[in-house]
């Protein structure tokens, strides 16, 4: 769900991954494993692709969470 999310916030922001990982300080691979949901941020780590992207942290976190849970009712 996050990994989806990312990908989604960083595509509206026209970011490519190489981008928005220069611009948060992380590895470009890092970002593609985020958004494949191979790894999981840290609050540390999500803050600063937020302020990248240009989103609150809270409203990201929103997005997650509304994503997964229309996934549990899809599922139902």
């Amino acid at each position: 769900m996050l990994g989806h999310e990312l990908r989604k916030a960083r595509e509206a922001a026209e970011l490519s991954q190489e981008e928005l990982s220069f611009e948060a300080k992380l590895d470009r691979t890092y970002i593609s494993q985020l958004e494949n949901n191979k790894k999981s941020p840290t609050v540390d780590v999500l803050f600063r692709i937020c302020d990248a992207l240009g989103i609150a942290a809270s409203e990201f976190i929103a997005r997650v969470e509304k994503a997964r849970s229309k996934g549990r009712r899809d599922k139902r």
